[in-house]
């Protein structure tokens, strides 16, 4: 089992009286990690996948919870997005039965936040787990092995199923583009043409690491541009893709209301492609190079709890850094090279150290790790 970088900020909550919430994409972890970390200790562990489960806890009282909870000090409710009104029952659990510590997994952060944000203000810590993030690879499988892995984990991603059954690494990722992906946003958001979703979600999957023109991508599904920026909100929402924007702030010339798209995981882009190619085969490994570095600095960014805002740069003139970030008043900047032969553009880069009195570091195979950490 791969240690998870949350485990020691979950136990640091664990006696506290409020919720501890995880949430984060299907198929990560988030019970297989609650049930390890809780794997000493007695607790109820009510499923929100259960039919029976659903339609104790929709409607249920004080009373029935008293019930309910009897004896017991911890209760596990996981996939809690699947409950009507779990907020407030949450809310009643935490006011009403003190002596009891709830955990709570949910596979879709767009509902479960609407529906426990208000009720349990100042009654939850929130945690997010997203797919393995290399350090947790590199701590559990050593060094040499994950970089042994590092092109398999470039095509076919980092979902704990993936990393823990090779040789079944497509028919994983098809099931889970197929299902697993789409099934909370579907199902949660009415969306009343799927296929419209899972169009969108292919066209940004092949322009993974480009500026995204919502006007191009409406032409090109077929729908309004409104619209494309419903559904990339859900996407994002559901934790299939997060935008990255544009920085600007001293130059006339930077361009300031683009957006790059980028996917938490590589092995889900390219399911949703079909293309599973090795890297010195495929045309795209720069976009999958790319991804795969923002994606897994972004784990960090929200491990950490850091509030690190994260962009990219580019002027009208083509100039541009791949990934810069702010904190606390200080300036990074990155560029990405999976071929450290690859010329360099040492323009661009030397107009933004310029302009901002910073230094941007080449981010290779070889220093990854130094971005990642």
């Amino acid at each position: 089992m791969i240690k998870r970088q949350i485990e020691e900020r979950l136990l640091k909550r664990h006696e506290t009286s409020k919720a501890t919430i995880v949430i984060g994409p299907r198929q990560v972890g988030k019970t297989t990690l609650i049930r390890s970390f809780l794997k000493d200790h007695e607790f109820l562990f009510l499923d929100g996948d259960d039919p029976s489960v659903r339609k104790l806890l929709n409607e249920i009282n004080t009373t029935e919870l008293d019930r309910l909870l009897k004896n017991h000090s911890i209760v596990f409710i996981d996939e809690a997005q699947r409950i009507q009104n779990i907020g407030l029952t949450l809310k009643i659990i935490i006011d009403q039965f003190k002596d009891i510590k709830v955990y709570v997994s949910g596979s879709s952060s767009f509902e479960l936040n609407h529906q426990i944000k208000e009720p349990l203000t100042g009654r939850k810590w929130e945690f997010e787990l997203l797919p393995i993030s290399w350090i947790e690879l590199e701590n559990t499988v050593g060094y040499l092995e994950s970089e042994r892995s590092l092109e398999t984990r470039l095509i076919y991603g980092m979902y704990p199923d993936i990393i823990n059954n090779p040789g079944d690494e497509e028919e994983i990722l098809y099931e889970l583009s197929n299902s697993y992906l789409f099934r909370d946003l579907l199902a949660f958001q009415n969306i009343r043409k799927p296929q419209v979703l899972e169009k969108l979600a292919r066209a940004l999957a092949y322009q993974v690491g480009s500026e995204v023109s919502y006007n191009e991508l409406a032409q090109l599904v077929g729908v309004d541009k409104n619209t494309i920026s419903t559904y990339i909100d859900i996407l994002e929402k559901g934790y299939v893709l997060f935008r990255l924007p544009s920085f600007s702030k001293n130059l006339r010339n930077e361009i300031k209301r683009t957006q790059k798209i980028y996917f938490y995981d590589n092995g889900t882009r390219n399911a949703l492609i079909t293309d599973f190619r090795a890297t010195e085969d495929r045309n795209d490994i720069g976009a999958l190079w790319e991804n795969f570095l923002v994606s897994e600095r972004r784990k960090q960014i929200i491990y950490s709890r850091k509030y690190i805002n994260s962009y990219f740069w580019r002027t009208t003139h083509q100039q541009e850094i791949d990934y810069v970030e702010t904190f606390n008043e200080h300036l990074n900047a990155f560029e990405f090279k999976w071929n450290e032969k690859a010329k360099t553009n040492l323009k661009g880069i030397r107009t933004f150290e310029k302009a901002y009195q910073t230094e941007t570091k080449v981010v290779t195979r070889t220093n990854f790790r130094d971005f990642l950490k």
